[in-house]
Formats: structure tokens, C-alpha cells, sequence
């Protein structure tokens, strides 16, 4: 059988921006989640998902909208595909970006309750920063009007209310479920990933590890382990963007090879991490990239400067079969993992 699958993808080195525009017609993604938001345009076709619980389809024309930390994954609703272009924008600059739009005042993110939206005019808008963001060459001046036009917009016409504030970290004893998956957060974030197992996060917490996966799963809709696969995937995302070669930043991320690596990047992104790679627009001389913890705007190149290299593209292998389960400590407790996988 023929494979038509493909992907373009770009991010650039300056702000916490990416864009993806994709053709799937086998391809599932894991769930996962994305640091920062997530806003999607269907080109074609239907793209069927499930995001808070519940399950939901993007048809043509149709937005999805992702928060930071949303689980969510995604396959085509039937056997003809879909298109689908897809703009990845970093937290802080969102909320950069809304503090001016706001002269100076603000400062808390938006929340999207409902992750599919029928708004055409916003459709627009993201197609268009979507294709300025794929084409090489592009001022950043274009881009900062752009973002500065979607960005307000999307928050204005189809975000409810801002998030919560985050909350205080945990520490002592642990009481509650969502205390417990906070303290399991954060065992995640802070340990090696190499020494934790489902007994550890059981022992530090005082609690069975029954409760330590429902408390976790309920709070953050994924099993632990799928959480530590992420922060695996985010590292070795920043380690290749550093120029780490694939093959090193493998083992390092606690990924046994390459091969391995790939097969859950593909899975958690779409695209392969060689693509991610080379989709990265090349730093212009005299401009320092913004860190993505407080990136605002880029100064506009100088006339001398280059343009980036044009965008990756590549196509993508069938999916694979059956996902099994990553997990045999949860799998020895009794525990069903959502399609953990390996």
C-alpha cells in the first residue's frame, strides 16, 4: 500500500515558536502534551482526538486548541486522512504578548475550555502566521505583527478564563489526590528518571502505588510513567536543538538507542528527530536567540543578513501495530496503562 504521509516542519531560533503543516492517513499520535499552546487549523479531512476525558473531531476548516500540559492525542477518523497545520507558541511569550496588547497590565495566561473552535476568522489568522512562519525568509517584524494580531485574538474569541495559579510546591506529608500527584510531579521533574519506579514514588509518597497511579492519572490524564517518557522527549528535544547528536542524546534521555528514540518522538510529534533537526532556521549574524523563558520580540535582521534554509520535509513509515506497555511495575500491581507502550 502506498504511504502519502507527510510533514513540514520549522521552529524558530529566536522564540518559542513552531509550526508543523502535515498530511496523516495511518499515523497515531501517543498522548502527550505540549509545554506551551498548541493551535491547530484543519486543512482537510478529520482528525479525531481525545483531550479532558472526552473525545472529539476537527473537521475542515475547524480549530483545536491545546493549553500548556494538555493530554491529548489524535489519528485520522477515517481511512481517508487528514491535513492539518499546527503552530506551537511558548507560555511566556503568549503571555508577553498579551501584557502589551494590554499596555503593561495582565500577566495571567489564558485557558481554553473546549479544544475544538468553529471560528473561520481565527482559522485565517493562523493559517496565515502558520505559512509565514514556514516560509524562509520571513521578517521577524512580519512574524512579531502576526503574532501580535493571532495571539490577542484567539484569547479574546475563544479562551473562557484565565488557569489557576500554580500551586505552592509540595512538601511534608502528603494528603489528598491532587497533593499526591503534585508530589509525584515533582519526584518526575527533580529525580533521575533511571532510579524511579512505581515502589519509589509509592515509598516517598506514604501512599500504595494503586493510589499514586489513579491520584496522578485523575490529575494530569496520563499514567506516570507516560509523564516520564515526556520529560525524556523534552530533553532530547533540547539536547538535539544544542546540536547534540541523535545517537548520544538517545542514552542520555534514558531512550535505549536511536531506533528507540525515534519510534516515540514520531509518536509524541509527528515528525522523526532528524527533521526536527534540520526544521530549525539558522541564527542570523548579530542576533543573540531570546531565551523561551522570557522571549518578547526579535530585532529585525540586517539587510546583509541571510535567509534560513528552507523548511524540512519528510515521509513518514506506516504506524506501527498494537502499542504495549512501557510499565511492568504498574502492570504487576494490577494496574491497565493507557496504551503506555515502548
Amino acid at each position: 500500500m502506498a504511504n502519502h504521509e507527510w510533514t513540514r516542519y520549522r521552529r524558530a531560533p529566536d522564540r518559542p515558536v513552531e509550526a508543523m503543516h502535515a498530511h496523516f492517513e495511518r499515523h497515531v499520535y501517543h498522548r502527550h502534551s505540549h509545554e506551551g499552546y498548541s493551535f491547530g487549523v484543519t486543512d482537510a479531512g478529520a482528525q479525531a482526538f481525545t483531550c479532558r476525558g472526552s473525545g472529539h473531531t476537527s473537521s475542515t476548516g475547524m480549530i483545536m486548541a491545546f493549553n500548556p500540559e494538555d493530554p491529548h492525542d489524535g489519528q485520522p477518523a477515517d481511512a481517508a486522512g487528514f491535513t492539518y497545520r499546527i503552530v506551537h507558541i511558548g507560555a511566556e511569550l503568549v503571555r508577553s504578548t498579551l501584557a502589551e496588547a494590554a499596555g503593561g497590565r495582565g500577566g495571567a495566561l489564558p485557558l481554553f475550555a473546549d479544544p475544538v473552535v468553529r471560528d473561520p476568522a481565527l482559522a485565517g489568522g493562523l493559517r496565515r502566521l502558520h505559512s509565514a512562519l514556514l516560509t524562509p525568509g520571513t521578517p521577524p517584524l512580519v512574524l512579531d505583527e502576526l503574532l501580535d494580531r493571532v495571539v490577542p485574538a484567539m484569547v479574546g474569541r475563544a479562551a473562557t478564563r484565565p488557569p489557576k495559579a500554580a500551586p505552592e510546591p509540595v512538601t511534608g506529608a502528603v494528603t489528598g489526590l491532587r497533593a499526591l500527584a503534585r508530589r509525584v510531579r515533582e519526584m518526575l521533574r527533580d529525580g533521575d528518571p533511571g532510579d524511579l519506579d512505581a515502589a519509589a514514588l509509592a515509598a516517598a509518597t506514604g501512599a500504595s502505588r494503586f493510589a499514586v497511579y489513579r491520584a496522578f492519572h485523575s490529575e494530569y490524564g496520563m499514567a506516570p510513567s507516560d509523564y516520564q517518557r515526556q520529560l525524556r522527549l523534552r530533553t532530547a528535544r533540547q539536547m538535539i536543538a544544542a546540536g547534540v547528536p541523535i545517537a548520544d542524546a538517545a542514552p542520555l534521555t534514558g531512550f535505549a538507542d536511536q531506533s528507540h528514540l525515534t519510534r516515540w518522538f514520531v509518536r509524541a510529534y509527528g515528525i522523526t528527530p532528524g527533521a526536527f533537526r534540520s526544521g530549525a532556521d539558522q541564527p542570523r549574524p548579530g542576533r543573540r536567540p531570546e531565551s523561551t523563558e522570557s522571549s518578547t520580540r526579535a530585532a529585525p535582521p540586517s539587510a546583509a543578513a541571510p535567509y534560513p534554509r528552507p523548511e524540512a520535509t519528510i515521509r513518514h513509515p506506516p504506524a506501527s501495530g498494537a502499542i504495549t506497555s512501557l510499565r511492568t511495575s504498574a502492570s504487576a500491581a494490577g494496574i491497565s496503562q493507557e496504551a503506555s507502550g515502548t
